[in-house]
């Protein structure tokens, strides 16, 4: 099985920065991908950001504000979110693809960003 466990969620004012942390534990071998979506209320799920095979990707809407980075060591991805406004508010979800098991998803850890 696999565990993945977020952290770093909360309230901040608009302007403000968040980490989010994930870290993945049980029986890994390779990791092929991590990464963050995102999923507002009324809205479909979203991706933010994903690292694949060293490949980085964001979606539009963060490009220069949010920053995602992986620590291989620790099976643990990291998304730094500065510049936050009121539209990014949801609830965030790690996402990691592995290689001969498949694709996991995080329990989901909010994030509100006030006016």
């Amino acid at each position: 099985q696999v565990q993945l466990v977020e952290s770093g969620g909360g309230l901040v004012q608009a302007g403000g920065s968040l980490r989010l942390s994930c870290a993945a534990s049980g029986n890994i071998f390779v990791i092929n991908a991590m990464g963050w979506y995102r999923q507002a209320p009324g809205k479909q799920r979203e991706l933010v950001a994903i690292t694949i095979d060293g490949r980085i990707s964001y979606d539009d809407s963060v490009k220069g504000r949010f920053t995602i980075s992986r620590d291989n060591a620790k099976n643990t991805v990291y998304l730094q979110m500065n510049s936050l406004k009121p539209e990014d508010t949801a609830v965030y979800y790690c996402y990691t693809v592995i290689v001969g098991r498949g694709a996991y998803w995080g329990q989901g850890t909010q994030v509100t960003v006030s006016s």
